[in-house]
């Protein structure tokens, strides 16, 4: 498994690289934003969101214009808001400084373990329709009217599972178990954060219904 490090700092750089080196992973480094955009694919990108030359936000929601690659941001930026912005960017997971080996290496196997299982379970051409929305699975697409959806990973993944089972109600815990998987402290909120971006970006063609108390439901609307 191949990780880009996108850190500036070399002292911080040198101890990521030697850490994931040494649970065998294949790591390479590079210390700007235009030199990540730059870089070979990679199977998980941990980039520093205080990047010298782009904001690492802006470098983020290029990688995941250009590719599945999962990311997961490492940085001092540790508010909520700055977090929901990282997620809302398409960011896998959220890792504020100072972090412990153990815990990064941990949510780095989490990550590669969502996306193995979401390779595995999703076969090319697997369509779900419900009213005007189409997901392909395979492709990793959505689209509304015929209109493409600008999704992020967790935001595809959350749809996906609603499509699944649309018309029933799926319960939040279920929700969060199965897509994010993840020990940040919490996902749950992150959900809720999800599904308001989802129904912006869904308008008025398709409703995620609030089951207050148990979860969210997926359902066209007629007419």
């Amino acid at each position: 498994m191949r990780i880009l490090v996108v850190e500036d700092d070399d002292r911080v750089a040198r101890g990521l690289v030697m850490a994931l080196q040494h649970a065998g992973y294949e790591v390479h480094r590079v210390g700007t934003g235009a030199a990540a955009l730059r870089a070979a694919p990679a199977d998980v990108v941990l980039l520093d969101l205080g990047l010298p030359d782009i904001d690492g936000l802006e470098v983020l929601r290029r990688l995941r214009r250009a590719e599945s690659t999962a990311v997961i941001a490492v940085t001092a930026r540790g508010e909520e808001r700055e977090r929901v912005a990282g997620l809302r960017s398409g960011a896998d997971d959220y890792v504020v400084k100072p972090f412990g080996t153990a815990e990064l290496l941990a949510r780095v196997e989490a990550v590669l373990r969502r996306t193995r299982a979401a390779r595995a379970g999703a076969p090319a051409g697997s369509v779900l329709r419900v009213g005007e929305l189409e997901l392909d699975t395979g492709a990793r697409s959505a689209a509304v009217s015929g209109q493409a959806l600008s999704l992020t990973r967790k935001e595809f993944d959350v749809l996906a599972m609603l499509a699944a089972h649309a018309g029933s109600v799926v319960h939040r815990d279920r929700i969060v178990d199965q897509v994010w998987q993840s020990t940040w402290e919490a996902p749950s909120r992150t959900l809720d954060t999800h599904i308001a971006a989802l129904r912006g970006k869904l308008g008025q063609r398709v409703r995620i219904e609030t089951v207050r108390g148990v979860g969210y439901r997926l359902a066209k609307v007629d007419g």
